[in-house]
C-alpha cells in the first residue's frame, strides 16, 4: 500500500501555522508541476501520433507508469449506444507471463460493458472490490484477474462524456486525494484522444463504405454490360455469380435456374408450392479460387419439392431466405446436399423473379456466421433484377427495350438517391459553417464584456497611484473598481448559470409557494428604483390565493430580470402592469404571469434572437451585459415552462406595448391534486 502524508497534529501554535504553510504552498506547486508535465507528455504524444489505438496504448502506458498501477485501461463510450465503445488498455510487464496474461490483456472489453464504469459522473474509487461484488456487473469470482482495486475518473468533452479513464491495481490500495486530482487535471487531454480515434474510426468506416459503394456501382455497370452482351446464356451466368460472389467476399456462390413441370403454374394460388425442376447452371467457390464450367458440375439437378429451403421462397411471398448461422435455427427442414450447409452454415437465397414468376435463385453462402447487411441485400436485389432480364432477354426478344428502360430507371433513382445523400451532406457542412461563425461571435462578445470593465478598472488603479489625489478623487475611482468588478462577478456568474442550466445537470427543486405575496414581495423590492424614472407598477392578481409549485431561487429570478428589463426600456413616467391569472384547459393546469410595459417598439427580426446571449435590440445603448434574457429563457426552459414575447404598437405614437407572457404549470404531474379550489 502506499504510504500516505502524515496529517499535521491537532494544537498548532502561531510559529508552527507559519512553518506550516510554505510547506503547503510547496506540495500544492509540485503537484501543480506534475500535472502540467504529465499534460505536456499527452499533448505531444497526440500532436506526434496518429489517431489510432496505438495513440491510446502510449497514452495509457504513460498513465501507468505516472501513477504505478498495476493496468490502465482507455475507454471510449458512445451517446448513441452507451454498451458499445472501444477500449485499450496496458498491464506491467510483471504480469505478461502470468497464467492469465491473456485475460488481463482483453479485460477492456470486460470493463467497457460495465454500467458502473460507462455512467460515473464523478471519480470512483473502489479500494477492496470484494467489498461492492454485488453492484457491479463484473466480480474477483467471474473474473480470473485478481481485480482488487479501481480508480476511474470519466472523460467530458463539448458537455458531454466521452470516455473513462480506469487505473487497476491488483491489490488493495487507498486512492488518495493527489492522484484523483491529477488524473482530473488530465482527463480533458485523454478526452481529445479518445475524442480523434473515434473521429478517424468513423472517418474510415465512411471510407470503407464508400469503397464498397464504389465497388458495387461499378458491379452493377459490369452487368449491365454483361447484359446487353452476345455471350451465351450459361456463360454469362457463370460470370455473373462470380463476378457476385467474389464482390461480396463470399466463400461460395450459387446460381440455380427453375423449370416448371406445372400446366396451371400461372393459374395456381398464391404461397403453392409448384411442380420444378431446378439445375445448378452457375458456381463459384473462394476455397479453390477457380470457376467450376465442366459439365458435370453444371448439370446437378434436384426437385424443388426436395429442398424445403427453396420452397420458402414460395411461402413466404417471393421474399429473400437469410441464415445467419443455420446451426442456430430451430427448424428441422430438408435441404439437397448440393448446399452442402454443415460447410457454408451461413446461406443468403435471393429469388430471381419476373412478372411474379420466379426464374430461379441466388445463393450466397460463408463457412462462418455472417450477419447479413441491408445493403448486400440491396446489392444482390439489383444484381438479381438484372440477371432475371438477361434471361428473359435470352427467351423472348420482343421484351429488350422494356426491360433495359425498367433498369435504365432503377438506375436512375439510385443516382438521385445518392444526389439527395450529397446534398444533405453538403447541408452539414454549412450547419458547421453556421456553428462555427457563432463560435466567433460568442468568443468576440465576452472578449467585449469583459475587456471594458477591466480597462475602467485598470484606468482607475492607475489614477490611485498619482501622487497628491484628493480624497474626493480616490472615493470615486474606488467606486468604479468596485462598480466594474461588480459588472464582472454579475457576467461570470450569470455565465456560469447559463452553462449550468444549458447542460441540464440539476433537476428543479419544487416548493411551494403563495404566488400572490411573492409577486407582491418582489414589486416592493424594485420600487425605489423604477420610482427614480418615474415609473408605477399596477398589479392585477387573484382575488383568492394562489398556489404555485416552482423553485423558489428560479421563479425569483426569472420576474427580477423582467422588471429589471422594464426599468431599463420603459417610457419614463409610464404605468407598468403585471398581471397573474390561473388558466384550466382539460389537463392544462397553468399559471400565466405577463408584464407589460410602454417603450421603443421591438421588430419581428429582433424578436427572434432577444432571447439569445450577448444579442440586444439595435440602436439600444443601455448598459447591460446582454445575458439578462437569455437567462430568463433558460430558467424558465428549466422549469418546464414557456415565454413570449410580444410588441403592440401604440396609435399616434411612436411607442409600442411590451409583453412579456410567462406560462408555468401550476403543479408538476406527482404532486398535483385531485381538485382545485
Amino acid at each position: 500500500m502506499k504510504k500516505r502524508l502524515l496529517s499535521p497534529p491537532e494544537y498548532l501554535d502561531e510559529n508552527d501555522v507559519e512553518q506550516l504553510q510554505p510547506y503547503r504552498a510547496k506540495l500544492m506547486h509540485q503537484q501543480e508541476n506534475t500535472a502540467q508535465a504529465l499534460g505536456q507528455k499527452i499533448n505531444y504524444i497526440i500532436a506526434n501520433s496518429e489517431a489510432t489505438s496505438l495513440m491510446l496504448q502510449e497514452i495509457a502506458h504513460l498513465l501507468g507508469d505516472v501513477f504505478k498501477v498495476d493496468c490502465c485501461c482507455l475507454m471510449s463510450v458512445t451517446r448513441d449506444t452507451p454498451n458499445k465503445g472501444s477500449a485499450v488498455n496496458w498491464c506491467s510487464e510483471q504480469y505478461l507471463g502470468s497464467p492469465h496474461s491473456q485475460e488481463i490483456l482483453s479485460m477492456d472489453q470486460l470493463l467497457v460493458s460495465s454500467p458502473v464504469v460507462q455512467c460515473v459522473a464523478e471519480p470512483l474509487t473502489v479500494e477492496d472490490i470484494s467489498l461492492v461484488q454485488q453492484t457491479l456487473l463484473f466480480s474477483c469470482q467471474s473474473l480470473p484477474i485478481p481485480i482488487k482495486s479501481v480508480l476511474a475518473i470519466p472523460t467530458r468533452l463539448s458537455g458531454h462524456n466521452n470516455g473513462v479513464i480506469c487505473l487497476i491495481k491488483f491489490q488493495t490500495y487507498q486512492w488518495d486525494e493527489s492522484e484523483k486530482k491529477l488524473l482530473q487535471s488530465i482527463a480533458s487531454s485523454c478526452a481529445i484522444a479518445l475524442a480523434q480515434v473515434a473521429q478517424a474510426q468513423i472517418l474510415n468506416s465512411q471510407k470503407q463504405y464508400l469503397h464498397k459503394s464504389s465497388q458495387h456501382q461499378i458491379l452493377i455497370k459490369q452487368l449491365t454490360i454483361l447484359s446487353l452482351s452476345n455471350l451465351e446464356l450459361n456463360q454469362m451466368l457463370q460470370l455473373v455469380i462470380s463476378s457476385t460472389a467474389e464482390s461480396l467476399e463470399v466463400d461460395r456462390g450459387l446460381l440455380i435456374l427453375l423449370k416448371y413441370t406445372d400446366p396451371m403454374f400461372r393459374n395456381r394460388p398464391k404461397k403453392q408450392i409448384p411442380k420444378a425442376k431446378a439445375t445448378l447452371m452457375g458456381e463459384w467457390t473462394k476455397a479453390q479460387n477457380t470457376n467450376h464450367t465442366e459439365k458435370e458440375n453444371l448439370e446437378q439437378s434436384f426437385s424443388l419439392s426436395e429442398c424445403h429451403l427453396c420452397q420458402r421462397v414460395f411461402t413466404e411471398s417471393g421474399k429473400p431466405i437469410m441464415i445467419d448461422n443455420s446451426n442456430e435455427q430451430n427448424d428441422n427442414f430438408q435441404l439437397n446436399p448440393l448446399f452442402a450447409i454443415e460447410q457454408f452454415p451461413a446461406t443468403m437465397l435471393m429469388p430471381l423473379e419476373n412478372q411474379g414468376k420466379v426464374l430461379g435463385f441466388v445463393v450466397l453462402q460463408q463457412e462462418i456466421t455472417r450477419n447479413w447487411q441491408p445493403a448486400e441485400l440491396n446489392l444482390v436485389e439489383m444484381v438479381c433484377a438484372q440477371l432475371s432480364n438477361a434471361i428473359i432477354q435470352s427467351q423472348t426478344l420482343r421484351q429488350v427495350q422494356n426491360l433495359v428502360d425498367e433498369r435504365t430507371e432503377q438506375l436512375k433513382r439510385s443516382l438521385e438517391v445518392q444526389a439527395k445523400l450529397y446534398e444533405k451532406t453538403k447541408q452539414y457542412v454549412e450547419q458547421l459553417q453556421q456553428l462555427n461563425e457563432l463560435k466567433d461571435e460568442f468568443v468576440s462578445n465576452i472578449s467585449d464584456r469583459l475587456r471594458y470593465p477591466l480597462t475602467n478598472m485598470r484606468m482607475s488603479i492607475r489614477n490611485l497611484r498619482l501622487p497628491g489625489i484628493t480624497p474626493e478623487r480616490q472615493t470615486r475611482y474606488l467606486d468604479i473598481l468596485e462598480s466594474e468588478c461588480t459588472k464582472e462577478i454579475n457576467l461570470i456568474n450569470d455565465l456560469l448559470t447559463l452553462q449550468k442550466l444549458e447542460t441540464h445537470q440539476e433537476a428543479p427543486q419544487l416548493e411551494t409557494i403563495d404566488l400572490n405575496t411573492r409577486i407582491k414581495d418582489l414589486v416592493a423590492g424594485v420600487e425605489r428604483p423604477l420610482a427614480e424614472r418615474g415609473l408605477s407598477v399596477n398589479i392585477d392578481l387573484p382575488k383568492k390565493p394562489l398556489k404555485l409549485e416552482t423553485e423558489i431561487e428560479s421563479f425569483d429570478r426569472i420576474l427580477q430580470e423582467l422588471l429589471t428589463n422594464v426599468n431599463k426600456y420603459s417610457e419614463r413616467d409610464t404605468i407598468v402592469n403585471l398581471q397573474a391569472t390561473h388558466r384550466v384547459e382539460q389537463e392544462l393546469d397553468q399559471v400565466i404571469i405577463k408584464v407589460t410595459n410602454i417603450g421603443r417598439g421591438i421588430s419581428q427580426e429582433e424578436a427572434a434572437y432577444i432571447f439569445d446571449k450577448f444579442r440586444r435590440g439595435k440602436g439600444r445603448w443601455t448598459p447591460g451585459t446582454g445575458l439578462g434574457l437569455a437567462l430568463v429563457k433558460s430558467l424558465v426552459q428549466h422549469l418546464h415552462g414557456e415565454i413570449a414575447i410580444e410588441s403592440t404598437p401604440i396609435a399616434n405614437s411612436q411607442l409600442s406595448e411590451i409583453s412579456f407572457t410567462l406560462t408555468l404549470r401550476q403543479f408538476s404531474a406527482a404532486t398535483k391534486p385531485n381538485s382545485q379550489q
